[in-house]
């Protein structure tokens, strides 16, 4: 029985698009009557971030809102260990500050999990008919072998490890020791779980809105080869 969800949400200078997603949590019906928490963790942003967050918190009072702020920048992975440990739900999501990923396709996650099927549910960006901008070749290429080197080392069949959204047991993965403090939360997360006896991992079809390096995008090569590290490092060096 899952009574509520909660929505982690690392922001880093995300002021032009966090109340936009925020409103697409909010629009969201849960099913079964699921309640939302949303954890937002500011990584410490120099444009108006907090100002825009602070703001929606006061003109939105019935919503469940937990505000953490790091005082300095340490990266997405520190912030989702932050709002992981805060996480009261009997599952969490990691959704994204940018409008990349549709907050309507929760209850395609949820799903396996309320059916007593799934444990853990990955979204994908590369399966099902489901919308996905067309952007930049080498950057799905890069996730594909990045996907394709954690499935050899980890003996699963995922097809986009790389993807936002993860929804998690949070007992599960609040009893994970996570120390990757970038974009190796990825890697390293799908490599420990894959080691966990009798785990049940699903994947589900998801939209994908990307945005471009003007836009706003974050990730870039170096963070590609520190996944190639964090892969070989938590799948061979146990």
């Amino acid at each position: 029985m899952i009574d509520k969800l909660s929505i982690i949400i690392p922001a880093y200078n995300e002021g032009r698009t966090i109340h936009m997603i925020l409103d697409k949590v909010k629009a969201v019906s849960l099913i079964n009557n699921i309640e939302k928490e949303i954890i937002i963790i500011n990584d410490c942003s120099s444009d108006d971030t907090e100002f825009k967050i602070e703001n929606y918190i006061i003109n939105n009072p019935a919503l469940n809102i937990q505000y953490l702020k790091h005082e300095t920048n340490k990266g997405k992975g520190a912030a989702l260990h932050t709002g992981i440990g805060k996480a009261t739900g009997q599952y969490l999501i990691i959704q994204d500050a940018d409008l990349e990923y549709d907050p309507q396709e929760y209850n395609d996650l949820l799903k396996p999990v309320v059916n007593g099927f799934a444990d853990v549910v990955y979204g994908s960006r590369f399966m099902g008919g489901n919308p996905h901008r067309i952007l930049f070749y080498w950057h799905t290429t890069g996730n594909k072998f990045l996907t394709g080197l954690s499935n050899m080392l980890t003996n699963m069949n995922l097809t986009d490890m790389e993807t936002c959204y993860k929804l998690f047991d949070t007992k599960l993965i609040q009893s994970i020791e996570l120390k990757e403090k970038r974009f190796g939360f990825e890697p390293e997360i799908t490599a420990k779980i894959s080691r966990m006896p009798d785990i049940r991992i699903y994947e589900i079809g998801i939209s994908y809105y990307g945005r471009t390096y003007k836009e706003g995008k974050k990730i870039g090569w170096k963070d590609g080869f520190r996944a190639l590290y964090v892969i070989a490092k938590y799948s061979l060096l146990r």
